[in-house]
């Protein structure tokens, strides 16, 4: 039993999951969480007071997103390690992980994957009868998304594609939890995301080039190859386009263009940070897109009030 996946009594082992998870690093579920809090605070019921915007979002509702964005992320981390486990040994940044390196088993990690899995379940199961089975009807093609991601590596040219649209499932489903209708302005939100992830992610895909390229590893940076830093600029003015749309589409104030115009300058900061492809800077441009996801959040919030100070 000394391997067990029960047995986290032990310091070492739990870590061990804990790192499996990414629990370590919580830049991946921040970066999942941001457009979902877009979407709840936009889907929300709404009422003013003196004048001042509030959003009716359920509490319940908000606290089942915040811990399905926890568990998701990590099941998403867990079967990507599962699915790259012969892979990450050959590259410098993955080698040491737990699944690869021998610390957690193949049986351990999936047993943690459906364990994640269904705790998420169970989240979507608490929600309102009236809108649980819209929002479990949509929760199985963002499964099936997530569960691909890591094999279209192999095969398709830009698996961050994939990876935007697993990380925009939460989007459709927030608008589901609080029982609105699939509008227009979800789907700009949708398109924005996805544009979005493309391009931080390709950032993040240049740390990792060289090991890719040696073992046959497929990533939108190496598919833009010498265009990347011009295709994510342009992902980048597509993702404040959409958002745009979305502040015309819900009838934002002014104060939100100016503040979106304000958040574009951490895509400037991003575009310095990558122009000569090193790995550190580009790591540090993807990390910054969670002051990006804040500053939208912010811009959403400042937005929606129905007076200007």
């Amino acid at each position: 039993m000394k391997n067990s996946l029960f047995n986290l009594f032990n310091h070492q082992r739990l870590i061990d999951f804990i790192q499996l998870m990414r629990a370590d690093k919580p830049i991946g579920t921040i970066l999942l969480l941001w457009p979902t809090v877009w979407a709840l605070w936009l889907s929300g019921g709404e009422h003013s007071i003196l004048g001042w915007h509030f959003v009716s979002m359920n509490p319940h509702v908000v606290l089942v997103f915040l811990l399905g964005v926890f568990l998701m992320r990590s099941a998403g981390c867990v079967i990507n390690d599962f699915a790259d486990r012969d892979i990450d040994k050959h590259v410098e940044r993955t080698k040491d992980r737990p699944l690869t390196s021998g610390r957690v088993s193949v049986f351990e990690a999936l047993c943690l994957f459906f364990i994640l899995i269904f705790a998420a379940f169970l989240l979507v199961l608490s929600l309102n009868e009236a809108v649980r089975t819209n929002v479990l009807l949509a929760a199985v093609p963002a499964l099936l998304i997530a569960i691909a991601y890591p094999f279209m590596k192999r095969f398709f040219v830009t698996p961050q594609l994939v990876l935007g649209l697993a990380f925009s499932c939460g989007i459709p489903m927030a608008y589901l939890a609080h029982g609105q209708s699939l509008e227009l302005g979800m789907w700009l939100l949708v398109v924005a995301n996805i544009a979005w992830v493309i391009a931080y992610d390709t950032a993040y895909a240049i740390v990792d080039i060289e090991d890719d390229e040696k073992i046959g590893i497929l990533s939108s940076a190496r598919f833009f190859a010498g265009n990347d830093i011009k295709i994510i600029a342009t992902l980048q003015i597509l993702t404040m386009l959409c958002l745009a749309g979305v502040g015309l589409f819900y009838s934002l104030n002014g104060y939100f263009y100016l503040l979106l115009l304000a958040n574009g300058l951490f895509f400037v900061y991003q575009q310095w940070l990558i122009k000569d492809r090193e790995r550190g800077k580009c790591f540090t441009a993807f990390l910054n897109n969670a002051w990006f996801g804040a500053g939208t959040f912010v811009a959403i919030i400042i937005g929606s009030q129905k007076v200007l100070f």
